[in-house]
């Protein structure tokens, strides 16, 4: 009964969906408009024993160069870092970033360190991919879980070798950006579907009464900025991303056989067929005795095999499926019963004998 209405539950949600629109903004992103990621290297320090306990050899030439260039000399062989920890800090800068924002960081040990707890992330310059370093980041660590134990029991919560700070970097160069001065604006589709692009530039076309759009290729459209949004792109993007349509896209089952989860598209179709699904149960089972000879008899006492065979065959009626769209699709497989590992083998025989007139992926 679960299963049965499960489907039906799955059928009326497709059906309910194809009313239904999406805005250009979920499906669509404006070129140029993009974060950047930054990357850095740093030390985190004030763990309470927590920290690189190997004295890996970064960890160690690291804490060196830090306190050489604060003016102490140390002898590295004397160094114990057991409360300091190598780390990777990341974070993303939005492309509107201007010096003096504030970014959220992430912070990851890279060493042998049992936790980030209590820490505090000491300055540390944060670099794009072309090597110049765009923000610095400092402060002390928010860790989501724990970890405790000893030589015999430990217990943890979550990863505590990874943190976050809060507005934990400050923006010190931006990137170089004019995004109102340009005449120009390029939507990038993350569907690919000639209709749906031609569905994009018409609303748009139509919207602004003018042909403003093309689509050059099947994922981007160019749109000009009218005279009157000139310098003043806020506005326009956001009629633009508030388009409402309704995407299409070809007709596609998609199988994921490791947990047998299977999802089909609006689309999906069957030329009339006939499935017969049944499983057949063979069970063998050794169950050797042993022969006793009688007293004086002067035999030997062997072990004589028995051996007990079980065949179960479900019987499963024949069943017509003449289903043209995707809620009788479901309502046919329902009838004989199918499991979803069945269902999966049923879709590949339907598709091998050119009944389901949709692409099968499996992932």
């Amino acid at each position: 009964m679960l299963k049965k209405s499960f489907y039906v539950f799955l059928s009326l949600f497709f059906s309910a969906s194809v009313c239904l629109g999406v805005r250009i903004k979920d499906i669509a992103q404006i070129a140029g408009v993009r974060s950047n990621q930054l990357v850095g290297y740093g030390l985190v320090v004030g763990l309470p024993g927590t920290g690189d306990k190997s004295n890996p050899e970064f960890t160690l030439q690291s804490l060196v160069n830090m306190l050489e260039n604060m003016g102490v000399r140390v002898d590295k062989t004397k160094l114990k870092v057991k409360n300091v920890a190598a780390v990777m800090v990341t974070a993303k800068m939005p492309v509107s970033a201007k010096p003096g924002s504030k970014l959220d960081v992430t912070v990851s040990s890279i060493g042998d360190a049992s936790s980030l707890m209590g820490g505090v992330l000491l300055q540390t310059p944060l670099k794009g991919i072309d090597g110049k370093i765009y923000a610095i980041a400092q402060g002390a660590l928010a860790v989501g879980g724990f970890s405790a134990g000893g030589q015999a029991a430990a217990v943890a919560k979550n990863i505590s070798t990874v943190a976050r700070i809060p507005g934990g970097a400050i923006v010190e160069r931006s990137v170089p950006f004019s995004f109102a001065k340009q005449k120009q604006i390029v939507l990038e589709l993350s569907t690919f579907d000639f209709s749906t692009t031609n569905q994009i530039v018409n609303k748009i076309n139509n919207l602004f009464q003018k042909n403003i759009a093309y689509a050059p290729d099947v994922s981007t459209i160019k749109i000009k900025v009218p005279n009157k949004f000139q310098n003043n792109l806020i506005p326009f993007i956001a009629a633009l991303e508030n388009i409402d349509i309704t995407p299409d896209s070809p007709a596609k089952v998609v199988v994921d056989e490791k947990t047998g989860t299977i999802v089909l598209g609006e689309h999906v179709t069957i030329s009339p067929v006939a499935i017969s699904h049944g499983n057949l149960h063979i069970v063998v089972k050794e169950q050797p005795q042993v022969s006793q000879p009688n007293p004086l008899s002067q035999g030997q006492t062997t072990v004589v095999p028995r051996t007990a065979v079980a065949v179960q065959e479900e019987k499963r009626n024949l069943v017509m499926l003449k289903g043209a769209t995707i809620q009788e699709l479901v309502k046919g497989l329902n009838a004989i019963g199918a499991t979803p590992r069945d269902l999966i083998s049923i879709l590949k025989t339907l598709k091998a004998a050119g009944a389901l007139h949709a692409e099968l992926e499996v992932i």
